[in-house]
Protein backbone atom coordinates (compact mmCIF):
# COMPACT_ATOMS: atom_id res chain seq x y z
CA UNK A 1 0.00 0.00 0.00
CA UNK A 2 1.36 3.42 -0.67
CA UNK A 3 2.26 5.88 1.51
CA UNK A 4 3.53 9.86 1.03
CA UNK A 5 6.12 10.85 3.46
CA UNK A 6 5.29 14.00 5.91
CA UNK A 7 8.35 15.83 7.70
CA UNK A 8 7.33 13.75 10.63
CA UNK A 9 6.29 9.98 9.31
CA UNK A 10 4.36 8.39 6.14
CA UNK A 11 0.84 8.77 5.66
CA UNK A 12 -0.30 5.96 4.43
CA UNK A 13 -3.33 6.10 1.19
CA UNK A 14 -5.29 4.49 -1.69
CA UNK A 15 -5.86 6.19 -5.01
CA UNK A 16 -7.95 3.74 -7.44
CA UNK A 17 -10.77 4.37 -10.59
CA UNK A 18 -9.69 5.68 -14.44
CA UNK A 19 -6.70 7.85 -14.89
CA UNK A 20 -7.49 11.14 -15.92
CA UNK A 21 -11.18 11.22 -14.17
CA UNK A 22 -11.36 14.12 -11.61
CA UNK A 23 -10.40 13.26 -7.91
CA UNK A 24 -12.76 12.68 -4.90
CA UNK A 25 -10.82 12.58 -1.44
CA UNK A 26 -12.40 10.91 1.21
CA UNK A 27 -11.45 11.37 4.29
CA UNK A 28 -12.54 8.64 7.30
CA UNK A 29 -14.19 9.50 10.98
CA UNK A 30 -12.36 9.22 14.49
CA UNK A 31 -11.30 5.78 15.14
CA UNK A 32 -11.68 3.99 11.62
CA UNK A 33 -9.56 4.19 8.87
CA UNK A 34 -9.81 4.48 4.70
CA UNK A 35 -11.46 0.93 4.70
CA UNK A 36 -14.43 2.69 6.20
CA UNK A 37 -15.18 3.78 2.65
CA UNK A 38 -15.05 0.51 0.93
CA UNK A 39 -18.72 0.20 0.52
CA UNK A 40 -18.40 3.32 -1.99
CA UNK A 41 -15.79 2.27 -3.83
CA UNK A 42 -17.08 0.38 -6.80
CA UNK A 43 -19.69 2.85 -7.37
CA UNK A 44 -17.48 6.18 -7.33
CA UNK A 45 -14.50 4.61 -9.27
CA UNK A 46 -16.63 4.12 -12.40
CA UNK A 47 -16.64 8.23 -12.38
CA UNK A 48 -13.74 9.07 -10.17
CA UNK A 49 -10.45 8.63 -9.32
CA UNK A 50 -11.03 7.97 -5.58
CA UNK A 51 -7.85 8.92 -2.84
CA UNK A 52 -8.23 7.47 0.44
CA UNK A 53 -5.97 7.96 3.13
CA UNK A 54 -5.64 7.23 6.95
CA UNK A 55 -5.67 10.05 9.07
CA UNK A 56 -2.57 11.50 10.98
CA UNK A 57 -3.09 9.05 13.81
CA UNK A 58 -5.10 6.55 12.12
CA UNK A 59 -4.67 3.21 10.44
CA UNK A 60 -1.35 2.50 8.62
CA UNK A 61 -0.42 6.55 8.81
CA UNK A 62 1.74 8.14 11.24
CA UNK A 63 1.41 8.61 15.03
CA UNK A 64 2.98 11.63 15.88
CA UNK A 65 3.17 13.40 19.35
CA UNK A 66 -0.36 15.12 20.10
CA UNK A 67 -2.54 17.17 20.15
CA UNK A 68 -3.14 17.88 17.05
CA UNK A 69 -5.41 20.07 15.16
CA UNK A 70 -7.31 19.81 12.29
CA UNK A 71 -5.49 22.69 10.56
CA UNK A 72 -2.50 20.37 11.02
CA UNK A 73 -4.97 17.67 9.59
CA UNK A 74 -5.88 19.48 7.00
CA UNK A 75 -2.47 20.69 6.23
CA UNK A 76 -1.79 16.65 5.61
CA UNK A 77 -4.34 16.51 2.96
CA UNK A 78 -2.81 19.57 1.18
CA UNK A 79 0.51 17.65 1.45
CA UNK A 80 -1.50 14.61 -0.28
CA UNK A 81 -2.37 16.62 -2.76
CA UNK A 82 0.76 18.02 -3.79
CA UNK A 83 2.66 15.11 -3.56
CA UNK A 84 0.43 13.15 -6.28
CA UNK A 85 0.08 16.51 -8.30
CA UNK A 86 -3.54 16.95 -7.86
CA UNK A 87 -4.65 20.89 -8.12
CA UNK A 88 -8.16 20.35 -7.76
CA UNK A 89 -9.67 17.46 -6.27
CA UNK A 90 -14.01 17.50 -4.70
CA UNK A 91 -13.61 15.95 -1.09
CA UNK A 92 -15.96 14.49 1.08
CA UNK A 93 -15.07 13.58 4.82
CA UNK A 94 -17.52 11.74 7.57
CA UNK A 95 -17.51 13.72 10.90
CA UNK A 96 -13.90 14.36 11.97
CA UNK A 97 -13.04 14.25 8.02
CA UNK A 98 -15.83 16.49 7.64
CA UNK A 99 -14.16 18.64 10.07
CA UNK A 100 -10.99 18.65 8.22
CA UNK A 101 -13.48 19.27 4.79
CA UNK A 102 -15.01 22.93 6.53
CA UNK A 103 -11.13 23.90 7.13
CA UNK A 104 -9.77 23.50 3.60
CA UNK A 105 -13.14 24.72 1.64
CA UNK A 106 -12.41 27.65 4.42
CA UNK A 107 -8.50 28.08 3.93
CA UNK A 108 -7.93 26.61 0.86
CA UNK A 109 -10.71 26.87 -1.32
CA UNK A 110 -8.72 27.33 -4.83
CA UNK A 111 -7.93 23.17 -4.08
CA UNK A 112 -11.44 21.95 -3.18
CA UNK A 113 -14.11 21.27 -6.38
CA UNK A 114 -17.10 20.18 -4.41
CA UNK A 115 -17.48 19.19 -0.91
CA UNK A 116 -19.74 16.50 1.07
CA UNK A 117 -20.05 16.97 4.88
CA UNK A 118 -21.31 13.51 6.28
CA UNK A 119 -22.60 13.35 9.95
CA UNK A 120 -20.61 15.93 11.01
CA UNK A 121 -21.14 19.39 12.44
CA UNK A 122 -19.51 22.97 13.00
CA UNK A 123 -18.71 22.55 16.36
CA UNK A 124 -18.94 18.80 17.71
CA UNK A 125 -20.04 17.80 21.63
CA UNK A 126 -17.94 19.92 24.66
CA UNK A 127 -14.22 20.17 25.52
CA UNK A 128 -15.87 17.89 28.71
CA UNK A 129 -16.97 15.24 26.85
CA UNK A 130 -13.49 15.09 24.97
CA UNK A 131 -11.21 15.54 27.48
CA UNK A 132 -13.00 12.97 29.52
CA UNK A 133 -12.48 10.72 26.40
CA UNK A 134 -8.69 11.38 26.49
CA UNK A 135 -7.98 10.93 29.92
CA UNK A 136 -9.96 7.24 29.83
CA UNK A 137 -7.74 6.57 26.96
CA UNK A 138 -4.31 7.59 27.68
CA UNK A 139 -5.04 5.63 31.15
CA UNK A 140 -6.55 2.74 30.04
CA UNK A 141 -4.18 1.98 26.24
CA UNK A 142 -5.55 -1.00 24.68
CA UNK A 143 -8.16 -1.99 26.59
CA UNK A 144 -9.74 1.19 26.88
CA UNK A 145 -9.63 1.37 22.99
CA UNK A 146 -11.85 -2.19 23.46
CA UNK A 147 -14.09 -1.59 25.62
CA UNK A 148 -14.54 1.93 23.03
CA UNK A 149 -15.43 -0.33 20.60
CA UNK A 150 -18.51 -2.07 22.35
CA UNK A 151 -19.46 1.42 23.91
CA UNK A 152 -19.49 2.78 20.16
CA UNK A 153 -21.93 0.20 18.08
CA UNK A 154 -24.27 2.01 19.67
CA UNK A 155 -23.09 5.35 19.09
CA UNK A 156 -22.04 4.51 14.80
CA UNK A 157 -25.44 1.92 13.54
CA UNK A 158 -28.80 1.73 14.93
CA UNK A 159 -29.72 -1.57 17.09
CA UNK A 160 -31.40 -2.90 14.13
CA UNK A 161 -29.14 -2.11 11.95
CA UNK A 162 -25.90 -4.09 14.28
CA UNK A 163 -28.71 -6.90 14.75
CA UNK A 164 -29.09 -7.29 11.27
CA UNK A 165 -25.92 -6.82 9.61
CA UNK A 166 -22.81 -8.32 12.02
CA UNK A 167 -20.85 -8.34 8.69
CA UNK A 168 -21.04 -4.80 7.66
CA UNK A 169 -20.66 -3.68 11.81
CA UNK A 170 -17.80 -5.91 13.02
CA UNK A 171 -15.13 -5.22 10.69
CA UNK A 172 -15.98 -1.19 11.20
CA UNK A 173 -16.35 -1.35 14.84
CA UNK A 174 -12.84 -3.55 15.12
CA UNK A 175 -10.98 -0.49 13.46
CA UNK A 176 -11.48 1.10 16.22
CA UNK A 177 -10.31 -1.46 18.85
CA UNK A 178 -6.96 -1.27 16.53
CA UNK A 179 -6.46 2.26 16.26
CA UNK A 180 -3.54 3.00 18.52
CA UNK A 181 -4.61 5.01 21.62
CA UNK A 182 -2.07 7.79 21.07
CA UNK A 183 -3.45 8.84 17.90
CA UNK A 184 -6.85 8.31 18.98
CA UNK A 185 -6.54 10.48 22.09
CA UNK A 186 -4.59 13.20 20.11
CA UNK A 187 -7.45 13.33 17.36
CA UNK A 188 -9.84 13.89 19.98
CA UNK A 189 -7.88 16.93 20.92
CA UNK A 190 -8.38 18.18 17.14
CA UNK A 191 -12.19 17.33 17.49
CA UNK A 192 -12.74 19.42 20.96
CA UNK A 193 -10.55 22.52 19.05
CA UNK A 194 -12.54 22.43 16.08
CA UNK A 195 -14.84 25.78 15.79
CA UNK A 196 -15.91 26.59 12.83
CA UNK A 197 -19.59 27.88 13.22
CA UNK A 198 -18.63 31.81 12.35
CA UNK A 199 -16.50 30.89 9.94
CA UNK A 200 -19.27 29.15 7.33
CA UNK A 201 -20.06 31.89 5.92
CA UNK A 202 -16.63 31.92 4.04
CA UNK A 203 -17.53 28.66 2.39
CA UNK A 204 -18.21 29.45 -1.61
CA UNK A 205 -17.54 25.72 -2.74
CA UNK A 206 -20.98 23.78 -3.57
CA UNK A 207 -21.65 21.94 -0.63
CA UNK A 208 -23.81 18.85 0.14
CA UNK A 209 -24.59 18.08 3.86
CA UNK A 210 -25.79 14.46 4.38
CA UNK A 211 -27.31 14.04 8.37
CA UNK A 212 -28.84 10.96 9.30
CA UNK A 213 -32.00 10.73 11.71
CA UNK A 214 -30.60 8.20 14.17
CA UNK A 215 -27.43 9.75 14.45
CA UNK A 216 -26.70 10.44 18.25
CA UNK A 217 -23.68 12.47 17.70
CA UNK A 218 -24.09 14.92 15.10
CA UNK A 219 -27.59 15.11 14.73
CA UNK A 220 -29.54 16.88 11.70
CA UNK A 221 -30.17 20.22 13.57
CA UNK A 222 -25.93 20.52 13.39
CA UNK A 223 -26.76 19.61 9.74
CA UNK A 224 -29.41 22.60 9.27
CA UNK A 225 -27.01 25.26 10.75
CA UNK A 226 -24.53 24.60 8.26
CA UNK A 227 -26.82 24.65 5.54
CA UNK A 228 -28.07 27.56 6.81
CA UNK A 229 -24.90 29.35 7.36
CA UNK A 230 -23.27 28.23 3.83
CA UNK A 231 -24.63 29.88 1.19
CA UNK A 232 -26.35 27.47 -1.63
CA UNK A 233 -25.84 24.12 0.72
CA UNK A 234 -27.69 21.37 -0.35
CA UNK A 235 -28.88 18.67 2.67
CA UNK A 236 -30.16 15.41 2.75
CA UNK A 237 -31.14 12.95 5.13
CA UNK A 238 -31.01 9.59 5.86
CA UNK A 239 -31.98 6.50 7.52
CA UNK A 240 -29.20 5.90 9.73
CA UNK A 241 -27.05 6.29 13.08
CA UNK A 242 -23.36 7.98 12.65
CA UNK A 243 -22.19 6.19 10.07
CA UNK A 244 -24.45 6.57 6.90
CA UNK A 245 -22.02 5.49 4.46
CA UNK A 246 -21.90 1.88 6.15
CA UNK A 247 -25.75 1.76 7.17
CA UNK A 248 -27.30 3.98 4.48
CA UNK A 249 -24.46 2.83 2.15
CA UNK A 250 -26.80 2.55 -1.30
CA UNK A 251 -28.76 5.43 -0.80
CA UNK A 252 -25.58 7.63 0.24
CA UNK A 253 -23.38 6.70 -2.40
CA UNK A 254 -26.40 7.82 -4.87
CA UNK A 255 -26.98 11.16 -3.17
CA UNK A 256 -23.06 11.66 -3.53
CA UNK A 257 -22.72 11.01 -6.92
CA UNK A 258 -25.60 12.53 -7.41
CA UNK A 259 -24.13 15.75 -6.29
CA UNK A 260 -20.47 15.24 -7.72
CA UNK A 261 -21.21 14.93 -11.20
CA UNK A 262 -24.36 17.27 -11.17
Amino acid sequence: MPTLQLADGDLNYQLEGPPGAPVVVLSNSLGTDLHMWNAQMVAFTEHFQVLRYDTRGHGRSLVSEGPYGIEQLGGDVLTLLDGLNIQRASFCGLSMGGLIGQWLAIHAPERIERLVLCNTAAKISTAQVWNSRIEVVLAGGVQAMRDLRDASISRWFTADFAKAEPAKVEPIVDMLAQTSPQGYAASCAAVRDADYREQLGAIGVPTLIICASSDPVTTIEHGRLMQARIVGAELVELHAAHLSNVQASDAFSQHVLAFLTA
